[in-house]
């Protein structure tokens, strides 16, 4: 599987251990203040998690447990996975992090790797970034990563706004651990099968 190290930040594969982290990110108010349904339930966390994993084990990447280098608490999750929705398909851009991680810079530079990688090994599909009208910070986060807004529809149940990156590294705005990220080895290639979002 894939694991990336960028300046701050070691990006791992999720793993089934990280659950207890899964219920406390996803369960608390403060992290899905802008989630429509707000908060999941344990159940609906670890059906979630479950999900993840299914798409690592499907397409050889997915979505990342956040770490530091010098501490395997997890602050947070993120990465891609594929997305469908109106005939199109993306790579969905996701992260959530603990509040005690938040003001870091750390979203932005989890996703600078991500996008790296989409350009490496995913050029043929545009990466999305899809948030509610109210996410202030989403759009911040995608303003710095040269995301553009190309469409408002209903998603999930509640009014969202658009956001398409399809480029390369060099064309987003340069951030802490942008430039500088440092690639793991690779045990698993990304795959280009059909599978769920």
């Amino acid at each position: 599987m894939t694991g990336i190290r960028t300046e701050r930040l070691v990006l791992r594969p999720v793993d089934r251990a990280d659950i207890a982290a899964a219920v406390a990110i996803q369960g608390d108010p403060r992290t899905c203040r802008h989630r429509p349904g707000g908060p999941s339930s344990p159940a609906e966390t670890s059906a979630q998690l479950d999900f993840w994993l299914e798409h690592w084990r499907t397409h050889g990447f997915g979505y990342w447990s956040i770490t530091l280098p010098d501490d395997a608490a997890v602050l947070g999750f993120g990465g891609l996975q594929l997305g469908e929705f109106d005939g199109h398909r993306y790579l969905n851009l996701y992260y959530r992090l603990r509040p005690r991680a938040w003001g870091h810079g750390y979203a932005p530079e989890m996703a600078g790797a991500a996008l790296d990688w989409a350009a490496a090994e995913r050029p043929d599909l545009p990466v999305w970034i899809i948030t509610t009208l109210d996410n202030e910070p989403a759009r911040r986060v995608a303003d710095k990563l040269g995301f553009t807004e190309f469409r408002q529809a209903e998603y999930t149940g509640a009014p969202c706004r658009f956001y398409r990156w399809h480029g390369t590294p060099a064309e987003r705005t340069a951030g802490p651990g942008m430039a500088e990220g440092k690639r793991l080895p690779r045990a698993l290639p990304a795959q280009t099968r059909e599978g769920p979002a």
